[in-house]
């Protein structure tokens, strides 16, 4: 029991701090992000920011949570607005999609509160 103890501590050690086949770096806090969003939760609108540079070489898309395409931008603007009066009440899911690959560069979700 004694060498149980240890063997499975350095594993549990080891499984934390391992990126496993993490092709690209894992944001470790809201600063790493590229798209900054607000207000969260939201009512009438949702604006997505998006640092000087990025802007033309990505589109937002936001779906619903059971996969529906809400919204598209072909091209990201620096600031970029959606009206949510078609929107229900719940949670959605944006992607920062490259348009020269379409490879997602970026997810994250926000709430609709009516």
């Amino acid at each position: 029991m004694r060498r149980i103890l240890p063997i499975l501590s350095f594993i549990l050690l080891i499984a934390i701090t391992s990126k496993g086949q993490s092709s690209r770096p894992i944001p470790s806090d809201a600063g790493d992000k590229i798209v900054r969003l607000y207000p969260n939760p939201a009512t009438s609108y949702v604006t997505f920011d998006l640092p000087k540079g990025y802007e033309k070489s990505y589109s937002i898309q936001v779906f619903s949570f059971l996969g529906k395409k809400m919204f598209e931008s072909p091209t990201a603007t620096q600031k970029t607005t959606v009206d949510l009066s078609d929107y229900n009440r719940g949670l959605y899911i944006y992607h920062l999609v490259e348009t020269t690959t379409g490879k997602i560069v970026e997810s994250g979700k926000f709430q609709v509160s009516r």
